[in-house]
C-alpha cells in the first residue's frame, strides 16, 4: 500500500557494461523491464552513433518481414502467435535470419511472378477460345455496301462461282471489357461509315481476372470488312480501347482445329499453374512457421541496439557506460541479472548509484484492479516524484460520486453483472485478444465498472429506486389510517379533494424515519420532486465541500514529506481556513437546520440560502429569523477571517522564499570571504572529487541560485486567484450530482410511463392481441434501457471525472511529473499480431 499511496523511491544508477557482454546485459534488462535508460549521446546525430549499422540491418529485415507478412495475408492466411518466450537472438544469428528471409522473399517474388505470367497466358488462351466459340456456328456475314444495302442475313461468303467470288474479306476478332463495348461499336460504325459488320456477344462463362483473381464477364466481337484502309482504322480503334485481338480463320475447319489446340494448351497451362500454386503454398507455409518468431526476435534486437546507442564508450573502449533510472528495491535484481549475463565475458558488469540534480520519474506499480483507477488520475497529469498518489482514494470516491448520479438498484445491477461477466472471463484468450476498440475500452475498465455498478446498487437502495419504482422493503413510517381516523374524512370530502395531506404533527401519522433510505410513500406524493430537489441539492453541497476539504488536507502529507513546513503554514492552513470559514459554515447551517427544526416548527424554519447570502452582504433579513443566537456576529467573523487569509496566501510563500534566498546568499558571501586565502587548495580538492561530486550538489542550491522573485510572485498570485475563485465555482460544480441524479430518475420515470404503463394498458384493452404486442414492448423496453444505461452512464462517468479533477486542481496534486518508462520487451510481444 505504501507504493500506492506515494510513488516508489527511484535512483539514478550508472552501469559499466563490458563490451563483449553489453548486448547480452541490455537484452536481459529488457526482459526484466526494470530500468529506464537515459540518453548520454543526446548531442550526437542518430547517423553517427556506434550501432547505427546494426539498427539499419534490423530495419531492412523489418521491411522484408512486412513484405512476407503482406504475401501471407494476400493468400488469405493468418500468422500464428509465437510459442514460448523468445529472447533477443545473438548478433551472429542476424546474418542467418537475414539470409533465410531474403531467400524466402526472393522465392515468393519469383513464384508470384511466374504465377502472374501463367495466369495472364491462361487468361489470353481462355479469351481466344471464347472468341472462337462465340464465332463458331454463326459464320461471317456479307458486309453491306453503301449503295446496295442487302439484308444482314445474306451470307458474306457465297458459294464458289458466285458474283462476289473475287472479293477479299478480312476479319478482326477479339474481346473487350463490357463497359467499353457500346462505345467501341458506336465509334467503329461512325469511323468506318458502315463498311463493316460487327457482332458483339458476352461470354457465357465468367473468366478469372489475372490481377485481382475475381471472376469477370467479357464481351467478344467479330468484325468483317474489306479494304486495307478500313482495316487500319479498325486496328487503331481496337488498340485505343485496349482490346485483346486474336487471329480468326475464315474456314470453319481451321477454327475448330485452332479451338482444340487452344483447349489443349489451356489444360497443360492449368496443370503447370496448379504445380506453381502448390509450390507457393509450401513457401507460404514455411513463412508462417518462421516469420512470427523472427518478428519478435528482430524487434527485440533492434530495441537492444537502440538502447546501446544511448550509452557512452569509456576512454579505454573496453566497456560501455550507461545511466538509467531504477526503483531502489529492484537494484539487487538488476545487479544479479547483469552478473549472470556478463559471467561468460570474464568481467562482471558493475552497477552503482550516483547522485542526480534532476527530478526522478514517478513509479507507481499497478495491477489489473488498480490500473484503471491509476489511469483516471494520470489522465489529469502524472504526479511529481514522491508526491501523494490519489489513486487509492479514487477507488472509493470515483464509483461513489458516479453512483450518486446514477443511483438505481436495477440499472446498477445490470452494470454490475456486465462487469462481473468480464471479470470472470478475463483469462480467456479470446477475450484478451479481441481487437474491437469499444470492447477493449470496456474490458480495460472492467473493475471500475464493477465498483460503479455495486455503488449504484447501494445508492439505489438509499434513493429507494429500482427501475424508477419504489420498493417497500420495510414498513412505511407514515400512516394514512391514523390521518383518516383523526381527520374525519368523509366520502364527500374525498370526492372533492383528489390530493390529501398527511400532517406529521397529528398523533400516529408519522411513526418514525424509514430504516434505510427514502420512505417509499414519497413516490406517491405530489410533492415528490420538490422533496428530492431539496434533499439532493443539500446532499451535493455536503459531498462537494467534504471532497474538496479532503483534497486540501492531502496536501499536508506532501509538505511534511518534502520538509516544506512554510507551505504547510502559509498555504495549506490559509486554504483550509478560507474553505471552511465560508463553505464549511454552509455545511454546518444545513446540518444544524436538519437537527434543530422538527415538523412542528417547519413552517417557521429560516432559509439557509438567504442566511448565506446575507453573510457576504453583512446584513440581516427581518422575515428570516436567525438559526441560533449570535449568528450575525459569527458570520461576520468568518467572512473577515476568510478575507484575511487571502493576503497570507498571496504574499506568505513568496516573502518567505525571498527572505530565505537572501539569508543563504549572505551566508555564502561570508563563506567566500573567509576562504579566499585557501582558494587554491579548495580548487585542487574539488577537481580530485571528479564528475560524480559535481552531480552530488544539493538540488536546493540550484533552486536558490535560480530564484526569481517576479516569477515566484506571479505563480503565487495565479495560484491564489485560482483557489479562491475555484472554491466558489467548484462548489457549484458539485451541484451536478443533484442535477444528474434527478435527470436519471426522471428519464427512468419516462421509460416506465411510456413503455410499461402504456403496454399494460393496451394489454388490458386488446386482450389476445396483446400477446403479439408483448415482444414489441419488451424489445422496445430493452433498447430504451440500453440507451438509458449507456447514455446516462457515460454522462455520469464524465461528470464524476470532472469532479475528481476539481479535487486535484489547485489542492494537492500538481500533475507535472513524468512516468518511469522502463526499457522492456513486453511491448514488443504485445504488438505482435
Amino acid at each position: 500500500m505504501g507504493s500506492m499511496f506515494r510513488s516508489e523511491e527511484v535512483a539514478l544508477v550508472q552501469l559499466f557494461l563490458p563490451t563483449a557482454a553489453a548486448y547480452t546485459c541490455v537484452s536481459q534488462l529488457g526482459e526484466l523491464g526494470l530500468v529506464e535508460f537515459r540518453d548520454l549521446n543526446a548531442s550526437v546525430s542518430a547517423f553517427q552513433r556506434r550501432f547505427v549499422v546494426d539498427v539499419r540491418r534490423c530495419e531492412e529485415l523489418e521491411k522484408t518481414f512486412t513484405f512476407l507478412q503482406a504475401e501471407v495475408r494476400r493468400a488469405g492466411l493468418a500468422l500464428p502467435l509465437p510459442e514460448g518466450v523468445l529472447l533477443a537472438p545473438p548478433p551472429r544469428d542476424l546474418l542467418r535470419i537475414q539470409e533465410e528471409s531474403d531467400r524466402l522473399a526472393q522465392e515468393l517474388r519469383d513464384v508470384r511472378g511466374n504465377q502472374q505470367a501463367l495466369r495472364a497466358q491462361l487468361h489470353q488462351l481462355q479469351l481466344h477460345s471464347a472468341v472462337l466459340s462465340q464465332g463458331h456456328g454463326h459464320g461471317p456475314q456479307l458486309a453491306a455496301t453503301h449503295t446496295d444495302m442487302p439484308l444482314e442475313r445474306t451470307p458474306l461468303l457465297q458459294a464458289p462461282g458466285g458474283p462476289h467470288q473475287d472479293l477479299r474479306v478480312n476479319f478482326v476478332a477479339g474481346a473487350v471489357e463490357p463497359h467499353k463495348a457500346a462505345a467501341l461499336e458506336r465509334l467503329l460504325w461512325r469511323a468506318c461509315r458502315g463498311f463493316l459488320i460487327a457482332s458483339f456477344r458476352e461470354t457465357e462463362q465468367q473468366l478469372e481476372d489475372p490481377v485481382t483473381g475475381e471472376p469477370a464477364t467479357w464481351t467478344t466481337f467479330l468484325i468483317s470488312y474489306w479494304g486495307e484502309q478500313i482495316g487500319q482504322k479498325i486496328r487503331k480503334i481496337t488498340d485505343c480501347f485496349h482490346c485483346h485481338v486474336f487471329p480468326f480463320a475464315e474456314q470453319e475447319e481451321a477454327r475448330l482445329g485452332a479451338l482444340q489446340q487452344l483447349q489443349q494448351q489451356s489444360h497443360e497451362l492449368q496443370e503447370v499453374l496448379g504445380e506453381t500454386e502448390r509450390f507457393l503454398s509450401q513457401v507460404l507455409g514455411r513463412v508462417q512457421k518462421l516469420l512470427p518468431p523472427w518478428q519478435v526476435q528482430i524487434r527485440k534486437m533492434k530495441a537492444v541496439y537502440l538502447a546501446l546507442n544511448q550509452c557512452s564508450v569509456s576512454t579505454t573502449h573496453k566497456c560501455l557506460i550507461a545511466e538509467a533510472w531504477c526503483a531502489t528495491r529492484d537494484l539487487p535484481t538488476v545487479q544479479q541479472a547483469l552478473q549472470d549475463s556478463s559471467s561468460e565475458a570474464g568481467v562482471s558488469a558493475v552497477v552503482h548509484r550516483i547522485p542526480c540534480r534532476d527530478m526522478p520519474p514517478t513509479l507507481v506499480r499497478t495491477n489489473r484492479f488498480t490500473a484503471s483507477f491509476q489511469g483516471i488520475v494520470d489522465a489529469y497529469g502524472v504526479g511529481r516524484y514522491q508526491e501523494v498518489n490519489p489513486a487509492p482514494y479514487t477507488i472509493i470516491t470515483f464509483p461513489f460520486l458516479f453512483a450518486v448520479m446514477f443511483g438505481d438498484v436495477g440499472h446498477g445491477l445490470l452494470m454490475f453483472l456486465f462487469a462481473l461477466a468480464m471479470v470472470l472471463a478475463e483469462n480467456r484468450p479470446a477475450v484478451k485478444t479481441a481487437q474491437n476498440e469499444i470492447w477493449r475500452t470496456f474490458f480495460g475498465g472492467r473493475y471500475l465498472l464493477l465498483l460503479m455498478g455495486l455503488f449504484s446498487v447501494y445508492t439505489g437502495f438509499i434513493y429507494n429506486e429500482c427501475f424508477s419504482r419504489a420498493t417497500a422493503i420495510f414498513p412505511s413510517g407514515w400512516s394514512v389510517a391514523a390521518m383518516a381516523n383523526q381527520s374525519g374524512w368523509s366520502d364527500t370530502f374525498l370526492a372533492e379533494h383528489p390530493l390529501l395531506t398527511l400532517d406529521p404533527n397529528v398523533t400516529g401519522v408519522f411513526l418514525g424515519p424509514y430504516p434505510f433510505g427514502i420512505d417509499p410513500v414519497w413516490s406517491l406524493a405530489a410533492n415528490h420532486l420538490s422533496f428530492l430537489n431539496s434533499f439532493k441539492m443539500k446532499m451535493s453541497v455536503l459531498l462537494g465541500v467534504t471532497h474538496m476539504t479532503f483534497g486540501v488536507a492531502l496536501g499536508v502529507f506532501n509538505h511534511m514529506h518534502f520538509g516544506q513546513w512554510h507551505r504547510l503554514l502559509l498555504e495549506t492552513v490559509p486554504e483550509l481556513v478560507f474553505l471552511l470559514a465560508l463553505f464549511g459554515y454552509l455545511v454546518f447551517l444545513i446540518v444544524y437546520k436538519w437537527l434543530r427544526f422538527t415538523a412542528a416548527d417547519a413552517a417557521s424554519a429560516p432559509s439557509v440560502l438567504i442566511h448565506f447570502i446575507n453573510m457576504f452582504l453583512f446584513s440581516r433579513s427581518a422575515t428570516n429569523r436567525p438559526l441560533f443566537p449570535g449568528q450575525e456576529v459569527v458570520q461576520s467573523v468568518l467572512v473577515v477571517l476568510a478575507l484575511a487569509m487571502v493576503p497570507i496566501l498571496l504574499l506568505g510563500t513568496p516573502l518567505f522564499l525571498r527572505q530565505q534566498h537572501r539569508r543563504h546568499a549572505r551566508r555564502r558571501q561570508l563563506v567566500e570571504d573567509e576562504d579566499k586565502t585557501g582558494l587554491l587548495d579548495a580548487s585542487v580538492s574539488v577537481s580530485s572529487q571528479g564528475l560524480d561530486e559535481e552531480k552530488a550538489e544539493c538540488p536546493g542550491d540550484r533552486e536558490e541560485a535560480e530564484f526569481v522573485a517576479s516569477e515566484v510572485f506571479m505563480h503565487q498570485a495565479i495560484h491564489t486567484i485560482e483557489f479562491c475563485l475555484g472554491c466558489i465555482s467548484n462548489t457549484a460544480s458539485y451541484l451536478r450530482l443533484w442535477a444528474l441524479s434527478l435527470a436519471h430518475a426522471q428519464l427512468s420515470e419516462v421509460l416506465w410511463a411510456m413503455v410499461m404503463r402504456v403496454g399494460l394498458g393496451l394489454s388490458d384493452e386488446m386482450g389476445v392481441v396483446a400477446v403479439v404486442l408483448v415482444p414489441i414492448f419488451a424489445a422496445f423496453a430493452v433498447m430504451t434501457v440500453a440507451i438509458l444505461l449507456v447514455m446516462e452512464g457515460l454522462s455520469a462517468f464524465l461528470h464524476a471525472l470532472r469532479l475528481h479533477w476539481v479535487e486535484f486542481q489547485n489542492k494537492f496534486y500538481a500533475g507535472t511529473g513524468y512516468k518511469l518508462s522502463p526499457f522492456t520487451f513486453a511491448v514488443e510481444d504485445a504488438e505482435h499480431p
